[in-house]
């Protein structure tokens, strides 16, 4: 078997450079993570799914999605990594856990948001990129100050293997 270590290491700086790039909204830095063609579906459950090309594209979204919190950090609580899933060495999959910490600027109300990437990678140019997300909410505290907290289900259909960002049924 061999020694996948170098190319963990590598995935994991590349998911841990997302989360510091998107905690500091520094949108431009997107560029040097994601292939030009990059594809990014965001699924909030609550409205019909979204897609992206693009570090641009992604980029925008984010901006205007998150414009409205005073704080906002984005933290990664567990990842799990498969390099070459598919016998390609060039490419990795993960499943990536996360939470967004954020405070609404107008009302002070906090709120905790929890989903799931699943991610796919491509070594291009000696170098670890993002060639695919796929995001699923998971869960998050209700905006109207009750405290509630809404929570969806896994998306099991996504995988780290072969079939990873394909719905197997």
């Amino acid at each position: 078997m061999p020694d996948d270590t170098t190319d963990y290491v590598a995935v994991r700086r590349l998911q841990d450079a997302y989360a510091d790039v998107v905690t500091r909204r520094a949108w431009s830095e997107l560029d040097a993570l994601f292939l030009p063609e990059a594809v990014v579906e965001v699924n909030t459950r609550t409205s019909e799914p979204l897609c992206f090309e693009g570090p641009e594209a992604l980029g925008s979204f984010i901006s205007g999605a998150i414009e409205r919190f005073a704080f906002f950090e984005f933290v990664i609580l567990n990842t799990r990594v498969s390099i070459a899933p598919e016998g390609d060495p060039d490419a990795a999959a993960a499943r990536v856990y996360m939470c967004e910490l954020r405070t609404d600027r107008e009302t002070g109300q906090w709120i905790n948001a929890f989903g799931v990437y699943h991610d796919r990678y491509r070594r291009s140019d000696d170098r670890w990129w993002f060639a695919r997300r796929r995001y699923h909410s998971l869960g998050r505290s209700a905006e109207d100050g009750t405290g509630r907290v809404e929570a969806f289900e896994f998306p099991r259909h996504l995988t780290l293997g072969p079939t990873l960002g394909k719905d197997d049924g």
